[in-house]
């Protein structure tokens, strides 16, 4: 069904790419915002690769390769709205947040938050590949072919993103553990 929807937009059915558009949607968004971490930057990032993916929709050879298309469109549009992002926001200055010392019932809580802050501080490039392997289950061949990136890169951006997301969990389950002289 989706094939079809594909070649009939690819002549310049606008209701087909908009059914398109909706099958779709919902996944992409989900893939930027974990990969920005902010939902107005993927809605933005989502728009925007559905309108090139429209424009561009002709040049697309194959149409059961619509989506893995469509993903490297998004990939490039959330980069681009990562960028845009760094330019308005170099003044500002981000404040850790303390530690909470909880009782064992907020320890997933604090887990999620840990990793959260871990995740922001990884390159949009290493989110990305870390998005499309453990979120999206693909193979490290099908997340070169959604970045864009050649085989090697992807696994060693891949290799390079693990190792960041775990430094900064190790470095912040570090920071966060209260020391006897405080107790005391």
């Amino acid at each position: 069904m989706q094939d079809g929807l594909v070649e009939q937009a690819q002549r310049g059915d606008a209701e087909a790419f908009d059914s398109l558009a909706r099958m779709v949607g919902d996944r992409c968004l989900a893939i930027a915002v974990r990969i920005l971490r902010d939902v107005d930057l993927a809605e933005d990032a989502v728009q925007a690769a559905l309108i090139t993916a429209w424009i561009e929709l002709r040049t697309l050879r194959d149409p059961s390769r619509f989506e893995p298309w469509l993903h490297r469109i998004l990939t490039n549009a959330c980069y681009a709205e990562a960028r845009r992002r760094r330019r308005w926001s170099e003044g500002l200055r981000i404040l850790p947040v303390a530690g909470a010392s909880a009782s064992d019932e907020y320890l997933t809580v604090d887990d999620r938050d840990l990793l959260e802050r871990a995740f922001r501080r990884l390159t949009t490039q290493q989110r990305a590949v870390l998005v499309f392997h453990h979120y999206l289950g693909l193979s490290i061949s099908e997340v070169a072919e959604r970045t864009g990136l050649p085989i090697g890169t992807a696994k060693s951006r891949l290799h390079n993103a693990t190792k960041a997301l775990r430094a900064s969990i190790e470095a912040d389950a570090r920071g966060t553990v209260p020391s006897q002289e405080r107790l005391a």
